[in-house]
């Protein structure tokens, strides 16, 4: 059974983490960016990027994936017309992490600080090594 997906909010981290996140001075350890990628290359390389983070013993990542696009009933985004992929990488990503070889790593995502691309971006919080 696939692990359930986790929303932006999800607990799994103390207050200091949600400061650090929301407000702090927080560099990330690792950048991943997916954006303007095809599907299938954003999907191999937020794969291979939290490979390689948890083995250098990173603890949060960067991941830039491009902006949320609001989806309308025809399951295109509101302002796109057929065949226009934006926000696709995007729509995709919490399922990709929760489908994860990685996901039992994986603590939190968080949306990013404006200054590390605000909505264009996540963190993901990985968990410490055991």
């Amino acid at each position: 059974m696939p692990t359930p997906l986790r929303p932006l909010t999800a607990g799994g981290l103390d207050s200091s983490w949600d400061r650090k996140l929301t407000r702090g001075p927080l560099q990330p350890d690792v950048t991943i960016d997916l954006h303007g990628l095809s599907i299938a290359l954003a999907h191999s390389r937020l794969n291979g990027g939290i490979e390689q983070a948890l083995a250098m013993g990173a603890r949060v990542i960067l991941l830039i994936a491009g902006k949320h696009r609001p989806v309308a009933e025809n399951g295109l985004p509101n302002h796109l017309e057929p065949g226009d992929k934006r926000g696709a990488i995007r729509a995709r990503l919490l399922d990709w992490l929760a489908a994860s070889p990685h996901a039992g790593r994986i603590a939190s995502v968080r949306p990013a600080q404006p200054r590390h691309g605000g909505d264009g971006a996540v963190y993901i919080v990985l968990r410490k090594a055991r």
